[in-house]
């Protein structure tokens, strides 16, 4: 199938589909005439890349973490469940610095001078 075709059925753009390809997350065949021809197992793979992006996976994690993940076999389950695990645990950390920037800030906002910390000398 061709590019315009792809983009029609999974909704991304032609220039996204080129620069899938141009990370190597996407192979299409090259015809005689240059056109980009895609199997149709392309479909499945970028409603993946769709997916995990929306999951908040950067493509440069998708593509290093593809040959793993989508294969002949399929996908394997145990794997994905691993990277959601590592992502669910990456999301905690940074929810847990943030919720402490969000305590400080709440601190300094209750004080008299928010910008001077507690017993520091005044300027005169």
């Amino acid at each position: 199938m061709k590019i315009g075709e792809v983009a029609a059925h999974t909704g991304v753009s032609v220039d996204a589909l080129r620069f899938y390809e141009e990370k190597g997350l996407v192979k299409p065949h090259r015809a005689a005439n240059g056109y980009r021809l895609y199997p149709e197992q392309t479909l499945q793979l970028v409603g993946y890349i769709k997916l995990a992006q929306q999951l908040g996976f950067s493509l440069r994690e998708i593509g290093e973490n593809l040959p793993l993940l989508w294969n002949s076999e399929g996908v394997s389950r145990d794997l994905l469940a691993g990277l959601f695990e590592q992502k669910i645990a990456l999301l905690d950390e940074r929810i847990g610095h943030m919720q402490a920037l969000r305590d400080l800030l709440a601190e300094r906002a209750a004080q008299v001078c928010p910008l001077l910390v507690t017993g520091e000398v005044g300027l005169s």
